[in-house]
């Protein structure tokens, strides 16, 4: 079995993600109800970017988030540490980089913008994943985090855990090349912090005018931010 452990070893979670790279686009798209497109949209709309801009899309994965940046006229690149993912996605003609985001393979300030989109949960420690995307950041420039995240609603929030904890892994079962590993999918999940503390860590991190904003009634949030000058 290829399932993570919540202690988020980098090796275990990359071999993870090797393991469910060859059907991860087709199983996000069925487990999300068909919302993950929405959710690149509303990424990318959140960045403001465009032709000119210089764009880090972390946990690319597939690089089917970086593909629905690029729409913007930026120009983008891809990096994620599991090259199994990075090869699935081979196909999409982005430029791509295998690196793990607590040491990212880039120099100081050379992005304009950078965004992480399902991956910061994967990332131990996050806040050394969101000092290192300050880093490559010039001053000035802006951080979109698109994460799972606590649902605004009492009654909604108690069925949607119902549904990560018993529906997602039998439906992974179903549509996944490695259905085991969505069972940490749905711990880390509810494992995460709420939008408020998500967007103190942020700031912790180095990251200035740190907001958000719901999607889905909440089971995403938009976390938005700016590297001082």
């Amino acid at each position: 079995m290829s399932r993570a452990s919540l202690e988020k070893d980098p090796h275990e979670v990359a071999s993870m993600f090797d393991a469910v790279a060859k059907r991860y686009d087709v199983t996000n798209t069925v487990l999300s109800l068909g919302q993950d497109r929405s959710w690149r949209r509303a990424t990318r709309a959140a960045l403001n970017i465009g032709p000119g801009d210089r764009v880090l899309d972390l946990a690319a994965g597939t690089a089917v988030s970086t593909v629905e940046l690029a729409k913007s006229g930026a120009w983008c690149t891809a990096c994620d540490f599991s090259v199994g993912m990075l090869k699935a996605g081979a196909e999409r003609d982005v430029p791509k980089t295998a690196g793990d985001a607590t040491r990212l393979p880039f120099a100081d300030g050379v992005f304009d913008a950078v965004t992480i989109s399902f991956g910061l949960r994967n990332v131990n420690p996050h806040l050394d994943g969101l000092r290192e995307m300050a880093r490559v950041t010039r001053p000035g420039g802006r951080l979109v985090v698109c994460e799972f995240s606590t649902p605004t609603n009492r009654p909604f929030a108690v069925v949607y855990k119902e549904y990560l904890m018993q529906a997602l892994p039998r439906m992974a079962a179903v549509v996944s090349s490695d259905p085991e590993s969505y069972q940490y999918l749905a711990e880390s999940i509810r494992a995460w912090p709420t939008q408020a503390e998500l967007a103190q860590r942020i700031s912790q991190a180095g990251w200035s005018d740190v907001r958000w904003r719901n999607l889905t009634g909440g089971i995403v949030a938009l976390h938005a931010a700016v590297k001082p000058r």
